[in-house]
């Protein structure tokens, strides 16, 4: 599936883009919104699951008259537990480490940082876990996945249409890099998805990248890595790294990402 082959849906706010691969479609919700989530939904045979959550109250609103008529089996949260007035009845699937993310870790202060940020039109409630999850393959709606923990939640491989979901890609965005093992890490893991050959990488801040958008994120972070170790602030680093990358976005990624090198 080319990641351009799609049927583009216009929303009010939002748009959603609907690969469509047989028995199975994808549909890709591009919000629109401030922190450029991006949600998805695996549908098969009528039925639906969801892959992460909108958080704004008018993303919310539009994605749920989208799916009026659409039987929704479950809901995967991961990186995204903010949102809870989406599909409050709807059961929801995470890892215990996801939860612990969402109500206790990162993800909590993300959610307190973004409620500071946007104030009333951004729900910082967090979706109840009705369903606790591990390692492996599970079958939601009659479709099935396979769960991968990380050290906040989890990815997700979607076998049926050859995808995987991760938290951040961004071929052409900076993303938030704590150090050079972090980097490694990240590289490590586009490149088992290049050997594995997938399609698509569905990503909640960006819209389905392929393979060759994975190759040049590792040369990015294997540049950000170079970098780093000429210089001597984080200052000159994110000078350095915006010269050689003049028209990426995600400036606020970029501040974090020096932070991380220069603590």
């Amino acid at each position: 599936m080319n990641k351009n082959t799609f049927t583009a849906v216009k929303l009010a706010k939002g748009e959603v883009n609907v690969y469509d691969f047989g028995t199975v479609k994808l549909h890709a919700y591009k919000t629109n919104d401030f922190i450029d989530n991006e949600v998805f939904i695996v549908e098969k045979s009528g039925k639906a699951v969801i892959l992460e959550s909108p958080c704004f109250f008018d993303n919310i609103e539009e994605l749920t008259a989208y799916l009026n008529g659409v039987e929704v089996a479950g809901m995967l949260v991961a990186y995204h537990g903010a949102g809870a007035a989406f599909l409050p009845d709807v059961p929801k699937y995470a890892t215990q480490n996801a939860v612990e993310y969402s109500e206790n870790g990162g993800g909590k202060a993300l959610i307190t940082n973004f409620t500071n940020a946007f104030g009333a039109i951004f729900d910082n409630s967090v979706h109840q876990i009705t369903n606790v999850i591990g390692e492996g393959k599970i079958n939601i709606g009659g479709i099935d996945f396979v769960i991968h923990q990380t050290a906040e939640a989890f990815d997700v491989e979607i076998p049926e249409i050859n995808a995987v979901y991760t938290h951040m890609l961004g071929h052409d965005c900076h993303s938030i890099v704590a150090g050079a093992g972090h980097a490694d890490a990240i590289i490590a893991q586009l490149r088992d998805y290049i050997a594995k050959g997938y399609d698509l990488i569905l990503t909640s801040h960006y819209t389905p990248e392929d393979l060759k958008d994975a190759q040049t994120k590792i040369d990015y972070l294997e540049t950000l890595k170079g970098i780093a170790e000429k210089c001597s602030d984080a200052a000159d680093f994110k000078a350095e790294v915006e010269k050689q990358y003049p028209n990426y976005s995600g400036g606020n990624y970029l501040d974090m990402t020096a932070g991380f090198f220069f603590a």
